[in-house]
């Protein structure tokens, strides 16, 4: 005779499956350094020529919300030679006289650094952390603009790698049961 309610008789019900194994034991390292930044979701480069106004680069910024803008050359090349941030709006520009109307090059940072579409993740975080900077032009072969990576991106993959861990905590920090080291 069967005994009644065993829990291996029960139905599994939606919700029930138990905890999922999404990222739990992923290489988060591994998985930086193999995915190139064409994988990760970035945004299109946002550019304005190096004699536009700093209020034009401004007004791109704000319309497109985006927190830099690429500075690419006139002409058939359009590589890219400067980047513009709001860190060099509020470090750069805003003390200034007559900052709004003057040309972008003046305080854009020139020859950032950059980055190709088949470079792994892991370079753009080392650049940023280095180079204590949040953006990173993403360049074709020939130098011309094909994106831009920014830190909140890499934010997105490194969350997109370890769901469980980013995206199942309490509303506050002091709410978490923290493992303890044996005998505390």
């Amino acid at each position: 005779m069967a005994e009644r309610g065993r829990v291996e008789d029960l139905e599994v019900l939606e919700g029930d499956e138990g905890e999922p194994e999404v990222g739990r034991h992923r290489d988060v390292g591994s998985a930086l350094l193999q995915t190139p930044l064409a994988d990760v979701r970035r945004a299109s480069a946002v550019q304005v020529a190096p004699d536009a106004p700093v209020q034009r680069a401004v007004d791109l910024m704000r319309a497109k919300k985006v927190s830099a803008v690429v500075v690419v050359e006139r002409g058939k090349a359009r590589r890219v030679i400067g980047i513009f941030t709001e860190r060099d709006l509020v470090n750069r520009a805003l003390p200034a006289r007559g900052w709004a109307k003057a040309p972008v090059r003046r305080f854009m940072t020139p020859s950032p650094e950059t980055l190709r579409p088949q470079d792994p993740v892991a370079y753009a975080l080392e650049k940023m952390s280095v180079g204590r900077f949040r953006h990173v032009p993403v360049v074709d072969d020939g130098g011309r603009a094909a994106g831009i990576v920014s830190a909140g991106d890499l934010v997105d993959l490194i969350v997109e790698l370890c769901p469980e861990e980013c995206l199942n905590l309490p509303p506050e920090p002091g709410l978490a049961r923290h493992p303890r080291a044996e005998g505390e």
